[in-house]
């Protein structure tokens, strides 16, 4: 066994393994334990002498979080994956007159704090009133090797939490330890995907599944990911989106279809963006941006309530309200709003001068939509805290979006600003095929400019756009910052199991090179 870089409680807790090996017990048995009830169960329903025969044979398994030696008993505390409960261990119980082996040597000398296992017992209060198993069998099921930080509890408070963001995003089963309350967080990112999937659902919507290596990284303005496909010998990239794929269905006759969608952006990271994501998109024929607005409001006040039991949530100190309806004002109006300026009728030049005069960056390589993007991200997101749909973009904005009906230079669009940030982004979807390959030629003309995210040609997407696509509304919402605002988490990292995290350097590993991706 090397034992060159483990610490000295890695090196006892190994040499504990072969003291099992001595004694005949496999340490990671391989046969099931016959759990019966969980932590939770027990001490939300037992009442003591009323009901105690229903608790007279409990099986229950879980993790050591801590142990008191009184001498020839013990007590302890298990966690399961409901919750924590009291370990009462007596010696002359789970240790046969004849032999002593399984207490004094095996639950004093070789358990540890982390080790997993099960036990048999009755159910039983404390004279301190506390709902607790008196053990009468228990069973080695899984030797922890390493010591898990030491969280300290007294009278329902918690000491020396495990704050630290490296240990806890880098290692997320450790921080699920310590930190149980974690787990709610993403049991309510369960429900919210769980509600918002029953309200399409009963809709009619039909979930599908598109693909996550793309020829084309269409759908969105964003700097791809790229890989290699060997059988094929040609580059592709990791979606950035799915839209066009989805209205590839449309046009193949489905009229409302959705999918949950893993998408790839290589692109900065911050508390609210991460480089692996997920989105929910959805589109509908024979729809609008006006109907897919009144659709939105109905599904998050739905979802909120089956979350939360509410629509009021708390993020930080601030409530916001997914009650419907909610409010709408165009782009323009916003910006002119928060700036004062008008920059309806600003051209690429006179947008530059607006940025310089408000202290924003501008580079040559911003067109005009990038521009206003720009204005209206630094000086007017941040304002919008209850849920508002900013409305009515510019075209230079939106490639794959149908023009106003009624203004000139607008197209049919919304994003639903929540907190100051952006959850959803919706269309009235652009169905002309010759109107939408000169938008993207316009796409391209904006790439030799310099921008990386300007979009790719797409000419299936083309082709399929010239067999017809009826009228369509489709949205795409952020789900990990919908789960942040019902969960209140300020990071999107405390929403995501395994956040995206640069490489750890390990002891021993300095000189070990990643292997070179084919160019």
């Amino acid at each position: 066994m090397n034992t060159q870089h483990l610490s000295e409680q890695e090196i006892i807790r190994r040499e504990k393994l072969s003291e099992f090996a001595k004694l005949g017990i496999n340490p990671y048995p391989a046969e099931l334990f016959p759990v019966n009830t969980t932590a939770s169960f027990i001490k939300n329903n037992y009442t003591g002498e009323e009901n105690k025969s229903d608790f007279a044979d409990v099986v229950i398994a879980g993790r050591i979080l801590s142990i008191r030696d009184m001498g020839k008993a013990s007590f302890a505390v298990l966690q399961d994956g409901s919750g924590k409960i009291q370990l009462y261990i007596r010696k002359d119980d789970v240790a046969p007159s004849e032999d002593k082996t399984q207490y004094d040597i095996v639950w004093k000398k070789l358990v540890d704090i982390g080790d997993i296992i099960g036990v048999k017992g009755y159910v039983f209060t404390t004279k301190t009133g506390e709902t607790s198993i008196h053990v009468s069998d228990f069973k080695m099921l899984s030797k922890s090797l390493r010591p898990l930080p030491v969280v300290k509890e007294k009278d329902g408070e918690t000491f020396d939490e495990v704050t630290d963001a490296e240990f806890r995003y880098r290692q997320r089963y450790a921080d699920l330890i310590v930190n149980p309350h974690v787990k709610e967080t993403f049991v309510k990112r369960t429900k919210m995907i769980n509600a918002i999937r029953d309200f399409l659902n009963q809709q009619g919507a039909l979930e599908v599944d598109t693909p996550v290596l793309q020829n084309i990284p269409g759908g969105a303005a964003a700097r791809p990911f790229i890989t290699h496909h060997n059988a094929l010998d040609v580059p592709f990239y990791l979606r950035i989106a799915n839209e066009l794929y989805l209205k590839r269905l449309i046009v193949g006759g489905f009229e409302w279809v959705y999918e949950f969608s893993r998408n790839f952006r290589n692109e900065g990271m911050d508390r609210t963006h991460n480089p692996e994501f997920t989105v929910l998109e959805f589109y509908v024929a024979y729809k609008d941006y006006l109907w897919m607005m009144e659709t939105t409001e109905q599904l998050l006040e739905k979802t909120a309530v089956a979350v939360n039991g509410t629509t009021k949530v708390l993020s930080g100190e601030k409530e916001i309200d997914f009650k419907a309806p909610y409010k709408r004002i165009t782009m323009y109006d916003a910006i002119k709003e928060h700036t004062g300026i008008d920059v309806s009728d600003k051209d690429e030049n006179g947008l530059r001068e607006v940025c310089q005069q408000l202290g924003i960056h501008a580079d040559k390589t911003m067109g005009k939509g990038k521009l206003i993007d720009e204005i209206f991200s630094e000086k007017c997101e941040k304002h919008f805290i209850q849920p508002t749909f900013i409305i009515d973009y510019p075209v230079e904005m939106s490639p794959l979006t149908k023009k106003h009906r009624s203004k000139a230079g607008l197209v049919e669009r919304f994003e639903l600003m929540i907190n100051g940030k952006e959850i959803a982004n919706a269309y009235s979807e652009l169905n002309d095929p010759v109107e939408q390959r000169e938008r993207f030629e316009e796409q391209v003309k904006l790439m030799e400019r310099g921008d990386d995210e300007a979009m790719f040609i797409d000419h299936d997407f083309l082709r399929a756009l010239e067999y017809g696509m009826p009228p369509t509304s489709g949205i795409g919402f952020g789900i990990d910052r919908l789960v942040m605002l019902l969960t209140n988490q300020p990071s999107i990292q405390d929403v995501l199991l395994f956040p995206q995290m640069r490489p750890e350097r390990r002891q021993g590993e300095e000189n070990v090179k990643a292997p070179a991706a084919k160019s």
